[in-house]
């Protein structure tokens, strides 16, 4: 079965259709979808949709673009939500976190430093609690390495990889899988094709960061977890593999990534 490791199923877009949009995915053959929170304001929404979704799993954390209007109570309360949900089974790690200086506002100092004091507070809090990271890196590969290799959280995900072979190569020595998705389905994302079909099968793991990045056959309109099969075909296709023997070493790939999907339904 495929898993979508990076989706916002709480997001406007979906409005009040969200649980049946996961519904479409599970009969689409996605097994599992992690569910992203993006602020301190959806922490509950997303633990609700898995809660009633029995394919959907979330992580929890405060995306960069969120950062410019977080305080630091927000990181508190990241932490006791944490520890809170460690009993839970739905939940499996701390995401989307990272950095992002491609928004020219983001890339101001000021905001610069905040989004790196908040991007190691929320690693701290992965690696105190032994879970994996959900990375948003846009333009931004290299700085968030270099956190990554001052706290070292025990897995992740480099979500919507678009970096160099060699940036590629530093995640993954540190653990870390790289999230490819539909961009990868554009002939003009020559780098982005390249990193897919030349990288180790065993360090790439799927995702569709709906409703956002739609692949190309549904572009511009709204993404969904059930175009994750189209894009793991998309995936085979360039690596001139079947689409079975993907699946299946994308699948062991993000239980590596995020552990706690292993034991997700057994409980």
């Amino acid at each position: 079965m495929w898993i979508d490791t990076h989706c916002h199923l709480d997001a406007h877009e979906f409005g009040q259709g969200s649980l049946d949009v996961a519904t479409q995915a599970g009969q689409a053959g996605v097994s599992m979808i992690v569910a992203m929170a993006i602020e301190r304001g959806n922490f509950d929404a997303v633990a609700r949709l898995a809660a009633r979704a029995p394919n959907v799993t979330y992580a929890l954390g405060i995306h960069p673009i969120y950062v410019p209007q977080a305080s630091d109570d927000d990181l508190l309360v990241l932490r006791s939500a944490v520890e809170a949900a460690m009993d839970d089974p739905n939940f499996v790690g701390v995401g989307e976190i990272g950095l992002d200086f491609f928004i020219p506002m983001l890339c101001e100092p000021a905001m610069r430093e905040k989004q790196e004091r908040f991007l190691r507070e929320q690693l701290r809090i992965a690696r105190d609690f032994g879970l994996p990271v959900m990375m948003h890196v846009r333009r931004s590969q290299d700085q968030v390495l270099k956190h990554l290799r001052q706290i070292r959280p025990p897995a992740g995900i480099a979500h919507a990889f678009n970096g160099s072979f060699q940036q590629a190569q530093n995640f993954i020595d540190l653990g870390f899988h790289l999230g490819f998705g539909g961009a990868m389905t554009f002939t003009r994302a020559l780098q982005i094709r390249r990193l897919a079909a030349e990288l180790p099968l065993a360090s790439i793991v799927l995702e569709t960061d709906s409703p956002d990045i739609a692949p190309s056959w549904i572009h511009p309109g709204c993404n969904t977890p059930d175009q994750l099969p189209g894009i793991g075909a998309a995936l085979a296709e360039l690596r001139g593999t079947g689409v079975d023997e993907v699946r299946d070493a994308v699948h062991r790939n993000t239980l590596a990534a995020i552990p706690r999907l292993a034991d997700y339904g057994r409980n």
